[in-house]
């Protein structure tokens, strides 16, 4: 069940949306939730993203292992022609941290 929040919007902005809520077939109301609703998935993927990054450069200290960026991308462009490719060979480029 959806709970009620008033947001307090300056006249100019409560303008701006309804307008373009009209030309997009919807109510103000709906157009704001779509447009809070894009910007939270937007954020979401973003502290995803960046939480992966986190962990891969984590694992990186922990053990010294990487992929060349060619080797990645010569696989990566192999598979999306559909052609079979063998993964790329990890590369031991200093000792880990201890």
């Amino acid at each position: 069940m959806a709970n009620t929040t008033s947001l307090k919007l300056p006249d100019d902005l409560k303008e701006r949306i309804a307008e373009l809520a009209i030309g997009v077939a919807q109510t103000p109301h709906a157009y704001m939730v779509e447009a809070i609703a894009q910007k939270v998935s937007r954020d979401e993927k973003r502290r995803d993203f960046l939480e992966a990054g986190r962990e891969s450069l984590e694992e990186f200290q922990r053990t010294g292992v990487a992929y060349a960026h060619d080797d990645v991308w010569r696989h990566i462009r192999a598979r999306l022609e559909g052609k079979r490719a063998a993964k790329p060979r990890p590369l031991k480029l200093r000792s880990a941290k201890r």
